[in-house]
């Protein structure tokens, strides 16, 4: 059975995500998916909306902090230009610094929706580590 790419963690006053994969760049991917689930409010898919791709590129001197940029980069173009995610793809990992792609749309600023306004990426708790089976992550949302 495969396992489930993240779990949602509550606190008090933020929320977290509990995120697994079996590589590093699976982390991310599945890091940046949770930030989505939680942000965005759960729409149809829309067919006649073609996929744009916004590429997205951060640094970090630790597992951490890149994760936290990373997650940053994502929730800055939800927020400022109105993107929309649906996939993700990491097509660098390199020690300090992971470049990829956000695939989605773009929506006009009285269509959006939230349901959840995360308002920003935290290092409360934040881990990144490997395990037996692969990688874990723990990171909170300021809400």
């Amino acid at each position: 059975m495969e396992r489930v790419p993240y779990e949602i963690l509550e606190h008090t006053a933020d929320i977290g995500l509990m995120i697994y994969g079996r590589t590093l760049p699976e982390i991310f991917v599945h890091s940046a998916l949770g930030l989505v689930a939680l942000a965005v409010e759960a729409e149809p898919a829309i067919k006649e909306i073609p996929l744009d791709h916004l590429p997205l590129s951060v640094r970090g001197s630790d597992l951490e902090q890149l994760l936290v940029n990373w997650l940053s980069e994502i929730l800055y173009f939800m927020d400022a230009d109105g993107w929309r995610f649906s996939e993700f793809r990491v097509s660098l990992f390199e020690g300090d610094k992971l470049e990829g792609e956000g695939l989605g749309y773009r929506r006009p600023i009285a269509q959006r929706t939230r349901a959840i306004a995360v308002k920003a990426v935290t290092y409360h708790q934040i881990s990144v580590r490997e395990v037996a089976d692969g990688w874990e992550a723990v990171v909170y949302f300021d809400i």
